[in-house]
């Protein structure tokens, strides 16, 4: 086996998502020359089944929405469109089929030192691993350098019936041509609320069912402001509920709730993802996991084995495609002889509802956990004038920072494109400045982002007596 960095290292890569490309394209640029295992859609979770085809339904949905009501439509006539749910997922696979060859495909042709091959993978040592095809070939692979990124499937909760009945995932949701006029919704995360909100806004009548509360692992404000607009919206949001019982007869689900039977056309299960780690043999590799399956990494995307390196959902790192994609690239460098760290204090994240939830750095509760004394300030978005000239002030901003030396922690927001206005939350919190400091910058007028301003001046002045763009 080659450990000098400096001479040409073989590295295999087993999966082919954001996570693994990144790496690969690194690993090629720093001399390395890389092999490919994948046994299923090139491209990984990301552009085939996750946020490409998601957001794009989502977006289809917030058309629809507009289109049948809006704060404007006193002056503008509105009227519910007609969905042609086949022709919008047609359109909705054109696209990622194209952004499949464009960001995929086009990469392993213009890289001779990328090889794809087609099979199941799994460790046999800690320096090589059998390749299984589709023929039930098996081909052995020796390698210096690995990297497992083998990402993570839909995990289907234990409820007596459902193992047997036609159910949803949220890959089979967002393929299916079927807009149900009943939708049964079990899980209460990022998926759930997204793939819910989308599907009622394009005409199924929609139950949710929460274990816990919506987004119960945000912070509390975000939970209630979510839920208020999706029961504003006819979601039937039910907290504090689980299925005992889900049966499946003559084309519809029915579900036990013990007092009571819920029925629809159709039953989505998104409660989460279960890394897809279990055939590997991990073991025989000395790779270590953690509950459920997870693999253990360092900083520097490193398992328990010395030669083998792993990044994205198949980890027990954030499930964000641009952290799998970050952890990639800096797991290349470690793999050729470099060091490259990922710093996750300031990892933003977006939940695509509407209005969009999006976080940033530590929430006041996980701030507290670490015995620190915080002071925090809650906008509400009445007082921000983008909002205000939207007729859409639903939501809030919230700014968690030291209670002492006034450094941001943390930025919180559930609002009209909060996705945009997190990006600069979060330079603000890796550059550990300080609410004062964000509250004395620029901030360009009637943006939403004007609102991380605002929220900072809230905690030396009354915000509602400024005048407009108040310095």
């Amino acid at each position: 086996m080659n450990d000098d960095p400096h001479t040409e290292l073989h590295i295999a890569i087993i999966g082919s998502g954001s996570g693994a490309f990144a790496a690969a394209i690194r690993a090629v640029e720093e001399g390395a020359r890389v092999t490919m295992i994948e046994h299923g859609t090139l491209g990984g979770t990301c552009v085939n089944v996750g946020c490409v085809p998601s957001k794009i339904m989502i977006r289809a949905a917030e058309v629809a929405h507009t289109r049948t009501t809006s704060p404007f439509d006193d002056g503008i006539t509105s009227a519910r469109p007609r969905i042609d749910r086949q022709k919008l997922v047609g359109q909705q696979q054109a696209r990622v089929e194209e952004l499949r060859r464009s960001k995929y495909q086009s990469i392993l042709d213009s890289h001779d030192d990328i090889e794809l091959v087609r099979g199941k993978a799994r460790f046999l040592n800690p320096r090589r691993i059998a390749i299984t095809g589709e023929g039930g070939d098996e081909r052995r692979l020796a390698f210096d350098r690995c990297l497992v990124a083998t990402g993570a499937s839909p995990a289907i909760p234990q409820v007596p019936g459902l193992a047997e009945s036609p159910y949803w995932t949220s890959t089979t949701a967002l393929e299916s041509e079927d807009l149900p006029d009943r939708l049964i919704v079990i899980g209460a995360s990022f998926v759930a609320c997204e793939l819910a909100q989308a599907f009622a806004r394009l005409g199924s009548c929609v139950t949710m069912l929460a274990r816990s509360t919506i987004l119960s692992r945000e912070d509390p404000e975000i939970g209630r402001a979510v839920t208020e607009r999706f029961r504003a919206e006819g979601i039937d949001v039910r907290e504090h509920s689980e299925a005992e019982r889900v049966d499946y007869r003559e084309g519809e689900f029915r579900a036990d709730m013990g007092d009571e039977t819920l029925t629809a056309d159709r039953l989505l299960v998104a409660t989460g993802r279960a890394p897809n780690t279990a055939a590997l043999d991990l073991g025989r590799a000395g790779v270590e996991t953690g509950p459920g399956g997870a693999i253990e990494v360092d900083s520097r995307m490193r398992t328990s084995s010395e030669h083998i390196f792993a990044v994205g959902d198949c980890t027990d790192m954030p499930e964000f495609v641009y952290v799998a994609a970050a952890a990639g690239t800096r797991a290349a460098v470690n793999m050729t002889g470099g060091h490259a760290e990922l710093d996750l204090r300031a990892m933003p994240a977006v939940l695509f509802t509407d209005p969009q939830v999006a976080t940033v750095g530590l929430s006041e509760h996980q701030a507290k956990r670490q015995g620190i004394g915080v002071e925090t300030r809650v906008l509400d978005l009445e007082h921000v004038p983008r909002a205000l000239a939207n007729f859409d002030t639903h939501g809030f901003i919230k700014l968690v920072a030291d209670a002492q030396t006034k450094q941001l922690l943390g930025v919180q927001a559930v609002a009209h494109n909060a996705g945009e206005l997190i990006q600069s939350a979060a330079l603000a919190v890796h550059q550990r400045m300080t609410v004062n400091e964000l509250a004395g910058l620029l901030f360009p007028y009637l943006t939403m982002v004007e609102g991380l301003k605002l929220a900072a001046q809230t905690f030396d002045k009354d915000v509602s007596q400024l005048s407009c763009c108040a310095g």
